[in-house]
């Protein structure tokens, strides 16, 4: 069950991920804890947050134990060939600088909006 393209954000509560990928929060934490792999960020308050790539590869977790019946060794071999970090292409200066103008203009804009947001508090 991966998420639609179009709706997939960029971090995920706990909660979140483990409705997506139907498992107890507490084996999300065990895989965090057996897989190097996994990166759950934490938020000030305290909660754990995953990326998309994290979410895609519970995701896989879960269909190698699950539907191949791989181990948990297996599973991380597996996952480790399948995700093994590629060097970036080179990214044109041009598009960089697009990309970046983009990001920043996002950013500016929810700038914005919090602080209209903290005036109405």
């Amino acid at each position: 069950m991966k998420p639609d393209k179009d709706q997939a954000k960029l971090f995920y509560r706990l909660e979140e991920v483990s409705r997506l990928a139907g498992l107890e929060p507490k084996v999300i934490e065990n895989w965090e804890k057996e897989f190097p792999f996994l990166h759950a960020g934490q938020t000030a308050s305290g909660q754990k947050f995953f990326r998309q790539k994290d979410l895609e590869i519970i995701l896989r977790l879960k269909e190698l134990l699950v539907k191949e019946g791989l181990t948990l060794a297996g599973a991380k071999r597996r996952i480790e060939a399948e995700y093994e970090e590629k060097p970036a292409e080179p990214l044109h200066p041009d598009r960089l600088k697009k990309a970046l103008f983009e990001v920043r203009s996002e950013l500016q804009g929810l700038a914005k909006s919090l602080a209209r947001r903290s005036k109405k508090l």
